[in-house]
């Protein structure tokens, strides 16, 4: 009963507040805040794999580091929009206003505190090692420590200064302060736990083999997504536009990828299917780069050196496009299935070479073999055995 209480807790705490993130963005008609409610679809994605998790391993630190983070960051969701309503459609006369200002600033990169140490803990949720415990509980202690004189300095200061809010609900006039300011002092020592932390599972991954490193394939699949998509996110910025809209969700999606990978790779959901995966995602963006190129460059080519109108120039371009999409998707996925999927490239090649053999052969004993051979070096069986069904 006790070990149900903190997962009953969670779940509904989660839940709760999405339904008031949901009724929030319909209120202030205006879901830009929440990257068109990308943001709360991603974090409610976290919670359910942390909850998950806590059900399936309630000794597994990373379920309830994934249901924290959700927690903090469906509560700064919350924070923004109702900053939004408040202060940008109210002009500031609702109650509260200036807390959610508080949390707003303060909650700073608390969210990444709780969720990074996941990398160290993976997969199964346990300390390594008792120097890297040492180092964890330095990390805790300091990060305890940067998350009080954030939301302390955003407090002191929400209650200070005049407040200007955004269109994406982030306070404009309101900074961090010298209070926070200390807090900063330690990123350093965070940046250093989490690089030290991916070092360590790059030395595992080298060491490991058969399902402990499909595990980590789907951990560094996942963390690279991720990466890129906080990049990609920090680039397009709040601006207004609408290629800034488009870009900045499509990285809060890929976001999602860092919690998804993780929840895989602990349950061993269809865990060997990272190098299709990583196959297939890697041929199709190089595909699409260069038709996406190839586009371009004809319609450029037809339109400003060629007497062609620009209708029929584009129209031209995307009929090429199209007609070279399925070759060089094959000619791409071909060359790096021999890098990323080899398995895949190997079983396909004895296939070919069997069926290339089955051409020219007559003798029943001869197929048998041949047969043998194949399935043998493509899927490796314990054992093997051929029936054949009798002529009536």
């Amino acid at each position: 009963m006790n070990a149900r209480v903190p997962r009953i807790v969670g779940g509904v705490a989660c839940g709760l507040l999405i339904v008031i993130d949901i009724v929030l963005t319909a209120v202030t008609r205006d879901p830009w805040s929440s990257n068109d409610g990308l943001t709360i679809l991603v974090l409610g994605l976290m919670a359910a794999i942390g909850l998950l998790l806590a059900w399936k391993q309630p000794r597994n630190a990373i379920g309830w580091l994934f249901v924290a983070t959700a927690l903090l960051g469906l509560v700064d969701v919350a924070a923004r929009l109702y900053l939004v309503l408040d202060y940008r459609q109210h002009g500031g006369t609702l109650a509260l206003g200036r807390v959610a200002v508080a949390y707003r600033v303060g909650v700073s990169i608390t969210p990444f505190l709780i969720s990074l140490p996941s990398i160290l803990l993976f997969p199964n949720g346990s300390v390594p090692s008792r120097r890297w415990r040492t180092a964890l509980a330095v990390y805790v202690a300091a990060g305890t420590v940067f998350a009080l004189l954030q939301f302390g300095g955003g407090a002191l200061l929400a209650h200070s200064h005049p407040i200007a809010v955004n269109i994406r609900g982030i306070p404009t006039t309101v900074g961090n302060g010298w209070v926070a300011g200390f807090g900063w002092l330690m990123v350093p020592y965070f940046l250093g736990f989490w690089l030290a932390s991916v070092g360590h599972q790059v030395r595992s991954w080298r060491r490991a083999t058969g399902e402990r490193r499909a595990q980590l394939k789907w951990l560094a699949a996942g963390a690279v997504v991720t990466v890129a998509g906080c990049l990609t996110l920090v680039a397009a910025g709040d601006g207004t536009t609408a290629a800034a809209r488009i870009a900045a969700d499509l990285s809060l999606a890929g976001i999602a990828a860092f919690p998804l990978a993780i929840g895989i790779g602990i349950l061993r959901y269809r865990l060997y299917e990272i190098d299709r995966l990583i196959s297939r995602t890697i041929s199709y963006a190089l595909v699409t780069g260069a038709l996406i190129g190839l586009f371009v460059g004809l319609v450029v080519l037809l339109t400003d050196v060629l007497p062609f109108s620009s209708p029929v120039g584009v129209a031209a371009s995307t009929l090429a496009a199209a007609a070279l999409f399925n070759p060089l998707r094959r000619r791409v996925q071909s060359a790096i299935d021999r890098r990323f999927n080899r398995a895949r490239y190997d079983a396909a090649a004895t296939v070919d070479a069997f069926a290339q053999q089955l051409r020219n052969a007559v003798d029943l004993d001869t197929v048998e073999a041949g047969l043998r051979d194949a399935v043998g070096r493509a899927v490796e069986p314990a054992h093997l055995s051929v029936w054949l069904r009798g002529t009536p």
